[in-house]
């Protein structure tokens, strides 16, 4: 493994997080339904959920038939989410709309980074490591990152509707590899989402890392930290 000249990172769920978060939020709204719910269906969710969001076929067929953002699509997003939490059919038919109603109307989550994110950055600026945020979101975010106050630490951010490139495609890890002048092999991927990050990261020649606080992926055949700090772990070690 090359020592990295650049580190980039993932946005959502890396950087920053929704508290509570959507899918904890969904899952108490259905146990106050009456539904039951072990911690093995809650893994079972998340681990769906970052597949689903990994431009996977059941998103793009949702889009197709829903259209972006639409109520239809964020219903059948909960039918969804339910069958995954270990729902029955006629069961995710009975409570989708319920929920999905619900959160529409009242999860409104604070917007937070996680910690250490400021003293990170920081040190691996000065450390000299080509810093940048690479996303899946399809509009640029710099203005996100000066609200932030932590778009000063990177070089550059990178929006996958600039280059028509969504992760796990490895297009847009080459686009961040070539804006920053190094070689795919010679860039750290950090990220939250093993189908989206890591696979894509990996296929594209990156070096990727799993930021996984809650234990997700126990199996990620990858470095994983559970906190921003431990990326120097990494970089000492190679």
């Amino acid at each position: 493994m090359p020592a990295p000249k650049a580190i980039f990172y993932d946005l959502d769920g890396t950087l920053r997080y929704n508290q509570p978060a959507g899918r904890d939020f969904f899952a108490e709204q259905a146990l106050r339904l009456g539904l039951s719910i072990t911690r093995e269906d809650r893994l079972r969710s998340a681990r769906w959920e970052h597949a689903y969001w990994a431009t996977s076929n059941e998103l793009r067929a949702d889009l197709a038939r829903f259209g972006d953002e639409s109520r239809d699509f964020w219903r059948h997003y909960s039918w969804r989410q339910l069958q995954a939490l270990g729902c029955s059919d006629d069961c995710a038919d009975t409570f989708a709309p319920q929920i999905s109603d619900f959160m529409g109307e009242h999860y409104l989550p604070e917007d937070n980074l996680f910690d250490e994110i400021l003293p990170t950055l920081e040190n691996l600026r000065r450390q000299g490591y080509i810093l940048a945020v690479v996303s899946n979101r399809d509009k640029p975010f710099d203005h996100y990152l000066r609200e932030k106050n932590i778009a000063a630490h990177f070089h550059f951010s990178l929006a996958a509707g600039e280059v028509n490139s969504w992760k796990p495609d490895p297009q847009i890890f080459l686009h961040a590899a070539r804006r920053a002048e190094v070689e795919p092999q010679e860039a750290f991927y950090v990220g939250d989402n093993y189908y989206a990050d890591v696979l894509g990261a990996r296929e594209a020649g990156l070096q990727p890392v799993l930021f996984d606080p809650a234990g997700v992926f126990p199996e990620a055949d990858c470095p994983v930290i559970q906190s921003h700090s431990q990326i120097f772990d990494l970089l000492e070690r190679i």
